[in-house]
């Protein structure tokens, strides 16, 4: 899916399933019109991101036999490689795919996530985002509770939370329960006379700086 919202996303996915099936085989057997009318419910370009669909099915084939289960289940680096052979799929996203399918326990980040964290105090700012997501990630990893359902609820809250409040242009910082714990805020003390005091963070981890 491209540019729309998760319900759009399930919605997508769940069309693929029933009209066309998820094995690589059915995906390069189906016909043409059926691969866009999945496509459509995703989003737009549904052209490229048929092709890309159909790429993937033959990447599957052609390097796994159409079974992924071997190389997920292997050593974590050699399951990244594996999943980063796949268009569009970088060193986040294999690991947020390990991490969903409960195959390896780390903290995946998107960049909702990445921001949330690294204004938190988590990390530094590097010169790369691949630098400052591993940064950020190895200060944080520290704080949670390194199992796959911790990280997914940790994944899926900083996600949220990015989304929703921590925002990347105008950041709800009145209405946000972590503020005074946040070193973006205090960066920016023309607002502490504005909002009241926060909520203590709740959870298994801390939000101090690093």
């Amino acid at each position: 899916a491209y540019l729309v919202d998760d319900e759009a996303r399930a919605a997508a996915y769940g069309l693929l399933e029933r009209r066309v099936g998820t094995d690589p085989r059915d995906i390069l057997a189906a016909p043409e019109e059926t691969l866009l009318e999945v496509a459509r419910a995703g989003g737009i370009m549904a052209d490229r991101r048929v092709s890309r669909l159909r790429r993937v099915a033959e990447i599957a084939l052609e390097k796994f036999g159409g079974d992924l289960r071997d190389v997920v289940n292997g050593p974590i680096d050699q399951a990244k490689r594996g999943l980063r052979m796949f268009p569009g799929i970088g060193e986040p996203g294999a690991e947020k795919i390990l991490l969903f399918a409960r195959r390896h326990p780390i903290l995946a980040l998107d960049s909702n996530g990445l921001r949330v964290l690294s204004r938190l105090g988590f990390g530094a700012e590097k010169k790369s985002y691949a630098a400052t997501y591993r940064c950020v990630q190895e200060a944080a990893s520290r704080e949670i509770r390194a199992d796959c359902d911790g990280l997914i609820a940790a994944h899926l809250l900083l996600r949220r939370h990015g989304q929703t409040l921590c925002k990347a242009s105008v950041p709800l910082c009145d209405r946000c329960p972590l503020r005074h714990h946040c070193r973006y805020f205090r960066s920016r003390p023309r607002h502490h006379d504005k909002v009241g005091p926060a909520r203590p963070a709740a959870g298994r981890w801390s939000a101090g700086p690093h």
